[in-house]
């Protein structure tokens, strides 16, 4: 089926949301047992870990942890918000740069101004969206994101939603003081499908919509490592303790340019392959074997395969071995723990 679709439904009990493209899936969220990512807590400093540049803070769900902290004492008092999943074993990761994320704003304390977003060109339709902001935005040091979702959007539906997240934030940051404590819970995956997944498409939100579109089919393909390409090319994405490793086959073709043709597929497929499987951290690709030229141009597909992403991956370099390595943000929890 071509053309979008956000299909909103629940798998095993646990509330889902799919983004389908095309036919395929793009994107999945669905609820883990985890503190969600955006939720913010008042901790309590607890003890340094020496070597790591960070600390360990009490809240009431358990360790968190904080890297990169100065002046920071035991006992010491703050707000951090969640910004990921944790790897097995290893505590929750919070930092002190509190947002509060909604479809058509970012309310950024601390950083003030007011910026729409660069995807948005029309100079016109940029002056409408900042003129909304101006007549909402009511506090110094408390900075706004206008994000792509405004563009073509009701001059009311934007003012409101600034508004909201304003009063959430205003109310979140007077709670600073006290005990640990949750003051906001992060996004569930309906709520955050409707915030992320702005494009037009066809909201399906009947109960059974997983198994009547496809999306069911879909996420068993997905627990597989097998990822099919054009013309036999195929990947195989394996998680382990250590890192995702992510291999490249040429299938059946035999020509000199099979391995770079492999390659530039493969590049193009990853980000997709990664964000509905739910992985991140370190991403290791062991590449079919292509000439070291052609390397600045696998290099440029993969950039412009993850500038789409929405999720943060920095890429890393050439490994001796010829490996290509990747560092990505662990925004999902993994298909096959959530879907056990």
């Amino acid at each position: 089926m071509k053309g979008r679709q956000i299909i909103l439904d629940q798998i095993n009990g646990r509330e889902a949301a799919a983004l389908m493209v095309d036919g395929q899936l793009d994107d999945l969220l669905v609820e883990g047992d985890a503190p969600r990512p955006g939720t913010i807590y008042r901790a309590v400093a607890d003890r340094p870990v020496k070597g790591q540049g960070g600390m360990f803070l009490k809240t009431p769900d358990g360790n968190v942890f904080l890297r990169q902290v100065k002046g920071l004492a035991p006992g010491d008092v703050m707000l951090v918000q969640v910004t990921g999943y944790a790897e097995p074993g290893k505590a929750i990761p919070v930092t002190q740069k509190v947002l509060f994320k909604s479809r058509y704003v970012i309310v950024t304390p601390d950083a003030p101004g007011i910026n729409v977003s660069r995807s948005i060109h029309e100079e016109d339709e940029r002056d409408r969206i900042l003129e909304v902001a101006h007549e909402v935005s009511r506090e110094e040091g408390v900075g706004l994101i206008l994000r792509s979702a405004c563009e073509g959007a009701d001059r009311d539906e934007i003012a409101e939603d600034i508004a909201n997240m304003l009063d959430l934030a205003e109310q979140v940051l007077a709670d600073a003081e006290g005990a640990a404590e949750k003051l906001l819970d992060g996004d569930g995956p309906h709520l955050a499908a409707w915030r992320d997944w702005s494009e037009p498409a066809e909201v399906v939100t009947e109960a059974g919509s997983f198994d009547t579109h496809g999306v069911l089919d879909a996420l068993e393909d997905a627990q597989g490592s097998r990822v099919s390409l054009e013309s036999g090319v195929s990947l195989f994405v394996e998680p382990t303790r250590a890192l995702v490793a992510v291999d490249v086959n040429t299938g059946g073709d035999t020509s000199p340019a099979a391995g770079t043709k492999a390659n530039f597929a493969a590049a193009r497929a990853l980000p997709r392959a990664l964000r509905v499987r739910g992985l991140g951290g370190q991403v290791v690709l062991d590449l079919a074997p292509m000439p070291k030229k052609d390397r600045r141009g696998f290099e440029s597909a993969l950039r412009s395969a993850f500038k789409r992403d929405p999720i943060d991956t920095t890429l890393v370099g050439w490994t001796p071995l010829g490996h290509f390595e990747l560092q990505r943000k662990k925004a999902r929890q993994e298909l096959r723990e959530v879907l056990k």
